[in-house]
């Protein structure tokens, strides 16, 4: 089967983290053909995809992790699986690749279903479940800003659309530069940002479960590094061996009926505590460091998914 990879530049794979390179390495070993395909190399003819695509043969070796050949164009006739691997934002690149890969996913296998990645904001789609979440506030008011810090002694603020722990701030009310950060993650009240209660248990570390089609794949406990608060591994957290609470479980439970309707095959949640934070959809990762605790090669089980995921569309 002809395997696509819709992802970041190959000169950009971390051969120790990242969890597309270690998708590439099982489609391999499973006896897949592996195909990089670049953001801009989609079209579309009538309901037919073209994609401009590199042949390439990873290696589990990091002075040469790949061999790729010149690139050819490839019809969606040919392809058995596409993989949407970009790094967030999600931007207008992103949402056009949705939009150009809708048609053809109901005979090719994509992972994850484009219109389910299109629906599901990283940051705000967790909130259809307010219930599992610490109480979180989205706005673009300065006035809800104050407000919602007031009533808290210390709280989160991000960004709608970043990733790896980028533009996350703690901040406390006596905090002189909250209406500082506020204005910058806001471009001056131009954005909306994510208002989030602090949990206590985040400087114990969040713990990243990965769900295959809705059910638990495996999962790795982020601990920050040193004084930052932060605890996702872009940002110097370090991996944890975890245990998957019943708490954990009666979360993923409530999740996964919605992750399958939606197409939602491989999902990266994010725990506090026992409090939700995040539900990641474009491209999860931590698997290889579970695969490093566990000893496990969990890619083999969701390219396995994959093979199932085509043969039921062929």
């Amino acid at each position: 089967m002809n395997i696509l990879f819709l992802m970041d530049p190959l000169a950009t794979v971390d051969y120790l983290k990242d969890t597309t390179f270690a998708f590439m390495l099982g489609a391999k070993a499973r006896g897949h053909s592996v195909f990089h395909l670049a953001k801009d190399g989609i079209s579309l003819h009538g309901d037919r995809a073209a994609f401009e695509v590199q042949p390439v043969v990873p290696h589990d070796n990091p002075e040469h992790l790949f061999d790729t050949e010149p690139r050819t164009t490839m019809m969606d006739s040919d392809v058995g699986a596409i993989f949407i691997r970009n790094n967030p934002p999600f931007d207008q690149q992103y949402l056009m690749n949705t939009w150009l890969l809708q048609p053809v996913a109901e005979r090719i296998a994509v992972i994850n279903d484009p219109a389910g990645i299109r629906g599901a904001n990283e940051k705000l789609w967790a909130m259809n479940f307010p219930d599992l979440m610490p109480e979180t506030c989205v706005t673009r008011s300065r006035e809800e800003f104050i407000a919602f810090l007031a009533s808290h002694e210390s709280i989160v603020v991000k960004p709608t659309d970043g990733f790896g722990g980028s533009g996350v701030f703690v901040v406390n009310r006596s905090d002189g530069n909250a209406s500082v950060i506020f204005e910058t993650l806001s471009a001056n009240a131009s954005q909306h940002v994510v208002l989030q209660a602090l949990v206590p248990e985040a400087s114990q570390g969040d713990k990243r479960i990965l769900l295959l089609n809705g059910d638990i794949l495996g999962a790795v406990l982020r601990v920050q590094d040193g004084d930052d608060h932060r605890n996702n591994f872009f940002a110097g957290g370090k991996p944890h061996p975890t245990e998957i609470t019943e708490k954990d479980k009666a979360v993923v439970e409530r999740l996964k009926p919605h992750l399958i309707e939606q197409g939602l095959h491989f999902v990266g949640i994010d725990m506090l505590g026992e409090s939700l934070i995040e539900v990641n959809v474009t491209s999860p990762t931590c698997l290889q460091e579970i695969n490093r605790i566990t000893g496990e090669h969990l890619e083999d089980r969701v390219i396995a998914f994959a093979e199932e995921l085509a043969e039921s569309k062929s």
